[in-house]
């Protein structure tokens, strides 16, 4: 395990400059658009000169790139920056958005897990029959359906017509909160009409998000159990008699590390994928926070959440790397 601490300390000291290389060709790509960000702020083109520049002093945006890039980021790590569009700090608005993108990103989880496992089990077990085909199909379907376009048929089916679900507002969080995640608090506190509420509000675009991310799964999962129930060990297994349960438990367990990491990358690509999710539905999250940043060339706040979204990626990965160890003890970094 001492390889692995030092692998892990490591990974520790990639973090700051892989959050410095995302956040600056962010910066750039913003920097280099042809637009007059102190007038957009300043309220258009009925905005006073003077207030314009008063904005480029406050936001450094009468000095170079790179001193701009500066004051960003160290402004966003002391949380001293505010928004010029809503007039908060930049964290502050984070803050109160992330519980819903984590919320939604759980449900959405939560679908790829129930729906891509199973489903990629019984298409390698019914290998090459109809079931086998319907799965793949279903597979194909996930991995190609644009999620707005499968957001806006679910909302037709289940708010147009059958009225099983809500677009407006989003549920209070309960009372006593401890992770300040609601649906996490309300389960702990044991306040299940709270938890009854969020689950209503996030379970369709839940699976409006998870949807493609179980396809993706249940290819994966059928591919990787194959290539466990055709190795050496099951056929020796197989020929000491040995009970298929018992057969297919082991070769799940082989073929869970390479499904980890697709797992582990899907959590992180969740939510990148919130802001389309969170528009369609009238979500209150970080990612329809971040359309209207880029509508008003609100660059603090897509820094602050690209760098939020990159610090999650990288954690995520870090976890996926420490649970191939336990779950290969062959796997020792």
């Amino acid at each position: 395990m001492a390889n692995l601490k030092k692998f892990l300390i490591r990974r520790f000291l990639t973090f700051i400059p892989t959050l410095i290389g995302v956040t600056l060709i962010v910066f750039l790509i913003a920097y280099v658009i042809p637009a007059d960000v102190a007038r957009a702020w300043a309220g258009g083109e009925k905005a006073s000169q003077e207030y314009i520049e008063l904005i480029k002093k406050e936001y450094h945006l009468d000095e170079p790139w790179y001193d701009q890039y500066w004051f960003l980021v160290s402004g966003l790590a002391k949380n001293s920056i505010v928004d010029p569009r809503t007039s908060n700090y930049v964290l502050d608005d984070i803050k109160d958005r992330f519980p819903v993108t984590f919320e939604l990103a759980l449900v959405a989880f939560f679908f790829i897990l129930i729906i891509g496992i199973p489903l990629g089990i019984i298409s390698a077990l019914k290998r090459n029959t109809w079931i086998d085909t319907v799965i793949r199909f279903f597979a194909l379907t996930g991995v190609s359906m644009p999620v707005f376009w499968l957001g806006y048929l679910l909302i037709y089916v289940f708010f147009v017509e059958v009225h099983w679900i809500t677009l407006a507002g989003f549920p209070a969080p309960p009372k006593h909160q401890i992770t300040h995640i609601p649906m996490i608090d309300a389960l702990l506190t044991g306040d299940f009409q709270t938890l009854g509420q969020h689950l209503h509000r996030l379970w369709l675009p839940g699976f409006t998000l998870g949807f493609m991310g179980a396809g993706v799964l249940a290819r994966f999962v059928r591919n990787s159990f194959l290539e466990a129930i055709g190795s050496d060990y099951v056929a020796f297994l197989k020929a000491k008699g040995v009970p298929k349960r018992s057969i297919y438990r082991h070769a799940l367990k082989n073929a869970m590390v390479p499904i980890v990491t697709v797992l582990g990358l899907q959590f992180g690509g969740l939510l990148g994928g919130t802001p389309i999710t969170e528009t369609v539905f009238g979500l209150p999250g970080m990612g329809s926070y971040v359309i209207d940043s880029i509508r008003n060339l609100d660059f603090p706040a897509v820094i602050a959440i690209t760098m939020l979204f990159a610090l999650i990626f990288l954690i995520t990965n870090l976890i996926v790397d420490i649970l191939y160890a336990l779950i290969d003890p062959r796997v020792r970094y």
